[in-house]
């Protein structure tokens, strides 16, 4: 059956840089259907600063034919060990919006989640160079409603340039991660997201974009001393 997983690991920029310079692909890891590579991000972090290129935190979205191929590469390869000594959430595949082609043909929709019950968001971007302006001018407030949410219990973003952006969150509920993409609930300006998907659909940012839906399968390892990141 197949999964998806998301990563997270300290490493050195010599590894982070070269994870993202030789991707994984599924001739060279058994049982992968896609990955991305790429250094962690703090959500809302000056443009200029090291907060936002962190080579010594690599970030890992992958899409693999059976969770017994992910225990595979984080057992037999030098990279998935260096994965496997971090922390790692395994997915299950609810929803999908918009479209990116390495993934494959997804079904818009699976199963709807109990609005009660915890959700995993990510989204993947290949941005249009020349609207990398407008983008951060619309995408930075955005990132500070989902990094400051009461709701998440982890959010952050990942990059690899010069064009592919994602971000990634755990949130305890459906419903709290629903309200804050339409803009409701009491918070300060609680519509950032919803007028930046408004400016999207206006005048595109990326040529590739989706945001996907997920219910945790299990969770792996640490980050950052934390544990038990996904509620339950």
């Amino acid at each position: 059956m197949q999964i998806f997983s998301f990563h997270l690991a300290r490493t050195t920029p010599a590894t982070t840089a070269g994870a993202m310079c030789r991707p994984l692909t599924n001739r060279s890891v058994a049982g992968l259907r896609h990955a991305e590579c790429m250094a962690a991000m703090t959500l809302g972090s000056p443009i200029l600063s090291p907060a936002r290129m962190q080579l010594r935190s690599l970030a890992v979205f992958a899409s693999w034919e059976s969770e017994a191929a992910l225990d595979a590469f984080l057992a037999e390869t030098k990279l998935g060990r260096t994965l496997a000594a971090g922390w790692h959430v395994r997915l299950s595949f609810l929803r999908q919006w918009g479209r990116f082609a390495e993934l494959g043909e997804l079904p818009a929709n699976i199963a709807d989640a109990d609005p009660a019950q915890p959700v995993v968001t990510v989204t993947l971007a290949r941005l249009k160079l020349p609207q990398l302006a407008r983008f951060i001018r619309w995408g930075k407030p955005v990132e500070k409603l989902v990094r400051d949410h009461p709701g998440a219990t982890l959010a952050l973003a990942a990059f690899r340039p010069p064009r592919t952006f994602s971000t990634f969150s755990v949130w305890r509920s459906q419903r709290e991660m629903t309200e804050m993409v339409h803009g409701r609930g009491s918070l300060l300006d609680a519509g950032r997201h919803a007028a930046a998907m408004a400016e999207r659909n206006r005048k595109d940012f990326h040529f590739q974009f989706t945001t996907l839906r997920f219910r945790a399968i299990a969770e792996h390892g640490e980050w950052a001393g934390r544990s038990g990141i996904v509620p339950q």
